[in-house]
């Protein structure tokens, strides 16, 4: 079952869909229910839960009357808004971190350029509890441990078999190999784990973007693209240190599936750079 937040997603395509067809304006939906426009905005990508009494008078505004209809529709309602298995973490996930969560665990696709660091989804335990110590000084150890162990479970959808696992593209600045984490026994088992990961997941791709690649097109600036089997259009994540942008216009998206591709040219091929990585991880054992 896919997760509450691609769910929601999943809701609001569909409630897009029937005002289309009644060939109505998302003005004109609110102005007929004395909502917001942007409530309905907000509905329609899935940015904020659907309540029961929402769904029932947006169904009767598009013509939708057939009780087994409606019943079907406010039952995916209710499952959109359950927990999904991250909610157990607590305070240990930020709330506008949630989002992100559910829509990784339901992508078919993910593709991450990295200024300084490795990502998440492919850290091992040691080099995410430096990462987050680092990133959240004076906070208890224990919460540092909660947030990795997080980070580590979210790791097991690139183990699952049905759906598939993600198809993952990485794209690292070569920054993130040369910046130590921790200590170089910590940076050998990262780098080595990520070429392992190349080894063994045909679906998981890393390239290096050398220093010597000079200026490019996202300078500064690290995102996501993840994509989706059964729900159109996609979604760009970039995360500041409080807060977190979303971004699923289609103009967006362009611009930014064109950054991706630019840094993929500008990038060390993905053979050379398992080989780059291996020796990196022999020169931090050399110390």
């Amino acid at each position: 079952m896919a997760s509450p937040t691609v769910l929601r997603r999943r809701l609001g395509g569909e409630l897009r869909k029937m005002r289309h067809a009644r060939k109505l304006t998302a003005l004109q939906v609110a102005e007929s229910l004395g909502w917001s426009e942007s409530k309905v905005s907000r509905i329609e990508s899935g940015k904020s839960p659907l309540s029961d009494k929402d769904a029932k008078l947006l169904l009767k505004t598009y013509g939708v009357e057939v009780s087994e209809d409606v019943r079907q529709f406010v039952d995916l309602v209710r499952r959109s808004r359950q927990n999904g298995w991250w909610q157990s973490y607590g305070d240990a996930l930020p709330d506008w971190f949630k989002a992100y969560v559910g829509f990784e665990s339901d992508a078919s696709s993910i593709q991450t350029y990295q200024s300084e660091l490795v990502p998440g989804l492919i850290q091992t335990k040691s080099y995410a509890f430096e990462v987050i110590r680092a990133m959240n000084p004076g906070e208890p150890l224990d919460r540092v441990e909660d947030r990795a162990s997080l980070r580590f479970d979210r790791q097991e959808i690139l183990n699952r078999k049905d759906p598939a696992p993600p198809r993952l593209w990485a794209i690292l600045n070569e920054a993130v190999l040369r910046r130590t984490v921790g200590s170089g026994a910590i940076m050998s088992e990262q780098l080595n784990h990520l070429a392992d990961l190349v080894d063994n997941h045909p679906g998981v791709t890393i390239q290096i973007l050398p220093f010597d690649a000079g200026a490019h097109t996202s300078m500064g600036y690290s995102f996501s693209i993840l994509s989706f089997s059964d729900v159109p259009g996609s979604i760009v994540y970039a995360e500041a240190t409080t807060s977190a942008t979303y971004l699923d216009k289609a103009d967006e998206i362009a611009r930014h599936e064109e950054v991706f591709r630019r840094l993929v040219a500008a990038s060390v091929q993905p053979e050379k750079s398992v080989s780059w990585l291996r020796e990196t991880a022999r020169d931090y054992d050399r110390g």
